[in-house]
């Protein structure tokens, strides 16, 4: 699922953390995305659904539906997305969360991040989809 090359490139955030929905939201949107926002990963279902998405920012911890049990629907429903996730966690030292990220071997942003941290892995993930 590829944006058709016309318009911004759009990725979904899923997280619970108003504050830090504000931060991507804002930083991402002057950098000239498109974002929408999923509190939890329920929620990035029904958006997942509607939408293509050039990127995704999964929190591992969201309530109703974690960043493990969405990582693990994409797998099977959309697995052309895969590669188009960056997990985000505050909690990186849990032994769960780590062999997790381990495992999946995909880009991980521990909270709290800067804008710049946040940018940088953005535009490398991009770099890495877009090959």
């Amino acid at each position: 699922m590829k944006n058709s090359g016309a318009g911004a490139k759009r990725i979904l955030v899923v997280e619970d953390e108003p504050a830090i929905c504000d931060v991507c939201q804002r930083v991402l949107t002057s950098e000239g995305f498109e974002v929408d926002i999923a509190v939890n990963g329920k929620v990035a279902q029904d958006k997942i659904q509607g939408k293509d998405y050039d990127l995704i920012l999964i929190d591992i911890r969201t309530p109703v539906m974690n960043g493990k049990q969405l990582y693990r629907y994409m797998n099977e429903k959309h697995p052309e997305l895969i590669n188009r996730i960056i997990f985000t966690s505050g909690d990186v030292v849990d032994g769960d969360t780590q062999s997790f990220l381990e495992l999946v071997g995909k880009p991980s942003l521990p909270k709290p991040f800067t804008t710049e941290e946040l940018k940088a892995i953005v535009r490398e993930a991009l770099r890495q989809v877009e090959k």
